[in-house]
């Protein structure tokens, strides 16, 4: 038999909601527990899962569009099922017709004075998780009367006739009065809890939500205008037409495509003690494994051994590291880069044999030392010179070619990575590049290098061949346009006159910003950088 998805209700001030996503289209199999589609509702977006299994035959709000409360969401029900007279309008579930037809009494009207609701205090209700629940149970409170609360705090772990949730607050302040305490249930829309300053005046606000609900209503359903709260993860919901069971249900903590049924709280537990779920038999709802089953598990019980026929022996650990300022710059920055310029990857092989030669001979020099990395640096700076289309700068209205070459050279520390500049490079000799990049490295890794130090970049060059990395690619290192990769020397049998001998290879991979750097002008920038690389002597020419 068909059964009908309706958009769920998942706060208590949402009157729509917005399908983001489809997670499965119309033919696709469905399995109790798979993840339909995201919700988005006025509070998050939340993954919407389906109770039942069959096949999706109709998908009623279509991605992007946006469907009141209780509106046909999607159907799903046996293959090749006639569905002509749900989608005709004769999906009204019998009780809810016979109830409309029944003559309605009215309700006496009752003269309430109206009471103002105090300045900074929030009234939070039982909100509708489902479009079948009529009422809620507290499990846990997370946190008791006289509790700063912060927004996106778990204040409690409501349950369902679907699922336990956690609840989130979406206020800050105090925690002035719980409605509901802890096993208890109460109807939706009734009061929960009040958040607001210390000291504000909690009967003054339970008046005024009393008084507002006995207030004469509008025939449109009104929501609670000081809700407060929604639940953390993918609400759970079951068509209107969904039948109650008659008996409960035998404990299930697995669906039939293997996925684990467990409350968010539940799971949070289980990760913190090293608890495989697998492992737990779950006494909620359904079989769901609730925050009382972690608390009272035992390894190695009789439950334990059924549950699952394999258990791993490893223990589950982790730890949290706060980010430090430098880790959130470095994040940002290079998010912003990845997704803002449209990256393309140059790579190439040069023929090393010269370039190590030439640092031999240089090196012979009484008081002189260069390394390879000084050779790249100095042979890009050459190169930029002639190509400076790959030293420019993208702006908005106008594209910026930068005839002074200030190179970047990345630099790895403990909190992540800074980039050094060596300004007016192209007009810096070997000897100078050596010491400066010494210089630099040093200071960076002691925390000593100054902000002006480290900005004004025109081209950025990372090198990872010391830690025997071949090839790899990189962000660019905004505003620049190009960052380069340097890999590691490799000797490796190579073709020279048609003979196979060994040689010595090096594999570098540009990263370009197409809105400046188009390919042909990379790949021009690359064989002139080959030019001074494979031939060094004419970087002192």
């Amino acid at each position: 038999m068909a059964e009908i998805i309706n958009m769920p209700r998942l706060s208590d001030t949402m009157e729509e909601g917005t399908v983001a996503t489809w997670l499965k289209k119309v033919g696709d199999k469905i399995e109790e527990g798979d993840i339909l589609a995201e919700i988005e509702t006025d509070k998050a977006t939340m993954e919407f899962e389906s109770f039942y299994e069959g096949v999706l035959l109709h998908i009623g709000v279509q991605e992007g569009e946006t469907t009141k409360v209780d509106e046909l969401l999607a159907i799903i029900g046996e293959k090749g099922e006639d569905i002509s007279a749900l989608l005709s309008g004769n999906n009204t579930p019998k009780e809810e017709t016979e109830a409309e037809a029944a003559p309605k009494a009215e309700a006496p009207a009752v003269a309430t004075e109206a009471v103002a609701m105090p300045e900074g205090v929030e009234v939070i209700t039982m909100p509708r998780l489902s479009d079948t629940m009529t009422e809620g149970t507290v499990a846990t409170w997370l946190k008791k009367v006289g509790d700063k609360v912060e927004e996106g705090d778990i204040l409690a772990e409501i349950e369902t006739d679907k699922a336990t949730m956690e609840f989130e607050s979406f206020y800050e302040g105090v925690l002035l009065h719980i409605g509901v305490q802890e096993g208890e249930s109460a109807p939706v829309d009734s009061i929960l809890a009040v958040i607001g300053e210390k000291g504000a005046d909690v009967e003054t606000a339970l008046k005024a939500a009393a008084s507002k609900k006995a207030a004469p209503e509008a025939p449109k359903e009104e929501t609670t205008p000081a809700a407060a709260a929604t639940p953390a993860p993918a609400a759970k919901t079951a068509p209107k037409t969904a039948p109650a069971p008659t008996a409960p249900a035998p404990a299930v903590t697995t669906s039939s495509n293997g996925r684990i049924f467990a409350s968010p709280l539940a799971k949070k537990m289980a990760a913190e003690k090293g608890i495989n779920l697998a492992q737990v038999k779950g006494t909620g709802e359904g079989g769901r494994i609730v925050k009382k089953d972690i608390e009272n598990f035992v390894p190695g019980s009789a439950s334990a051994a059924s549950a699952a026929p394999f258990v791993p022996s490893g223990q589950e650990s982790s730890e949290d590291i706060k980010h430090s300022q430098m880790r959130k710059v470095i994040a940002r920055r290079l998010a912003e880069s990845k997704f803002t310029a449209p990256h393309y990857y140059l790579g190439v092989e040069f023929d090393m044999d010269n370039a190590i030669a030439f640092r031999k001979q240089f090196n012979s020099l009484p008081d002189t030392k260069i390394s390879y990395n000084d050779m790249i640096v100095k042979a890009c700076a050459l190169a930029l010179k002639a190509h400076p289309q790959v030293n420019s700068t993208w702006y908005d209205d106008v594209m910026r070619l930068n005839h002074h070459v200030h190179i970047g050279v990345a630099v790895a520390v403990e909190d992540g990575l800074v980039v050094p500049v060596l300004r007016f490079t192209d007009e810096q000799t070997l000897p100078q590049i050596n010491a400066q990049v010494k210089d630099y490295a040093g200071r960076a890794r002691n925390r000593k290098l100054t902000p002006q130090e480290m900005e004004g970049s025109t081209f950025t060059i990372s090198n990872l061949g010391m830690f025997g990395i071949q090839e790899f690619t990189s962000i660019i290192n905004q505003p620049n346009s190009a960052i380069l990769s340097v890999g590691a020397i490799e000797q490796k049998p190579v073709v020279k006159e048609g003979q196979i001998v060994v040689g010595n290879t090096m594999k570098l991979t540009l990263a370009c910003d197409h809105r400046t750097v188009d390919g042909a002008t990379g790949a021009q920038f690359l064989q002139t950088l080959k030019g001074y690389i494979e031939n060094p002597i004419t970087m002192l020419l």
